[in-house]
């Protein structure tokens, strides 16, 4: 991979680098791998040249988008308990995770060749997800708000599973319902109170 991670990006380099891949991210997401390449630079503002020069082929392109959201989203779990309670940073960081995986869907043919042949990608994929999802539990642990017998990995899996059945746009109301129905099986239970023994 050339280009890409050869030297520091100056900043213009690094904002117009930023714009195409949100721009790559938002077209893979809605038409595909083979989303227009014309179309993304103009979404990002820039030339064709200038995506070109960046990412030379679309698998280059398909490689860095996918590790730039990948490293977006996990950001994103210090970034919303910053702002918000953990159990609200958790189903928020939920909502990024179905965006991310729609993005991953929706160049899945392409993606899935780059795994292949780079299969320490997609381990350290899966171990930041789990470190960002672990970072989040904790904090609810601590707070009081989330069961503490819970793995991220276990997580994971569900919020996978979840995206599987219900990650398109058309399915909103579906995939809310059933990250809340997550959520809630996340939350700690009350002890039920003893029943004293009937006289």
């Amino acid at each position: 991979m050339p280009t890409e991670r050869a030297r520091p990006l100056r900043a213009d380099a690094r904002h117009n680098r930023d714009r195409l891949l949100d721009a790559a991210a938002e077209a893979f997401a809605g038409e595909g791998a083979d989303a227009s390449l014309k179309g993304i630079a103009k979404a990002a503002g820039v030339g064709i040249g200038t995506l070109y020069r960046r990412f030379p082929t679309r698998e280059d392109l398909i490689e860095a988008t996918y590790r730039n959201q990948t490293a977006k989203l996990c950001a994103a779990a210090h970034d919303l308990l910053e702002t918000s309670a953990a159990a609200q940073a958790l189903r928020a960081w939920m909502d990024l995770f179905v965006d991310y995986m729609a993005t991953k869907h929706g160049m899945a043919e392409a993606l899935h060749a780059v795994l292949v042949r780079d299969g320490e990608l997609r381990m350290r994929t899966r171990d930041l997800l789990t470190d960002a999802l672990a970072t989040l539990l904790a904090a609810g642990v601590a707070d009081g708000t989330i069961r503490s017998d819970v793995e991220p990995d276990v997580v994971l899996m569900s919020l996978g599973g979840t995206t599987l059945i219900a990650g398109t746009p058309e399915q909103s109301d579906l995939t809310a319902g059933l990250l809340d129905l997550l959520i809630d099986g996340l939350t700690p239970r009350a002890t039920p109170a003893s029943i004293p023994p009937a006289s």
